[in-house]
């Protein structure tokens, strides 16, 4: 699930990153990656100076799913190994734009869309807020539903 941290094992290195396993999922039919281009780019000032964050083959790395991706098997997971996202995985809310938190704590739903006709699967990132106001009025049982997800105690 998007925000959920893991560990990592490093198997190989790209110009754009690194292919890995994620530890207990190994056998799970999954490609998993972390760009290093796309995390980093901005921050380092040479190409070498990026290639020297790149994590050593076979090193464990903690990680955090940045992204999930079932249109077609295998499913596809990116991860992310900034420092910030670590700590606190942000995404932007796919109906309101602004940013919420998908760590754990955060305020963010995983919303997971399916076709009852074929494979594949689209995930959203949403504000309890912003699922809420988008269920019809009348349904005031699934509105509040939507406001209690994971907040069940």
């Amino acid at each position: 699930m998007p925000g959920q941290k893991v560990q990592a094992r490093v198997l190989s290195h790209h110009p754009w990153g690194v292919v890995v396993e994620i530890v207990g999922y190994e056998n799970a039919s999954l490609s998993a990656s972390v760009d290093m281009i796309q995390q980093f780019s901005r921050t380092t000032s040479s190409h070498d100076e990026l290639l020297a964050l790149f994590p050593p083959i076979g090193s464990r790395i903690d990680a955090v799913i940045e992204q999930i991706h079932r249109w077609h098997p295998p499913v596809s997971v990116r991860l992310s190994i900034r420092p910030a996202d670590l700590e606190s995985l942000d995404w932007r809310c796919d109906f309101c734009g602004e940013r919420i938190t998908l760590s754990p704590g955060g305020d963010a739903l995983v919303l997971d869309s399916r076709s009852n006709d074929g494979p594949g699967s689209h995930t959203l990132i949403s504000h309890r807020h912003c699922l809420a106001e988008r269920i019809r009025p009348e349904s005031t049982g699934e509105r509040a539903r939507a406001l209690k997800i994971g907040k069940m105690c």
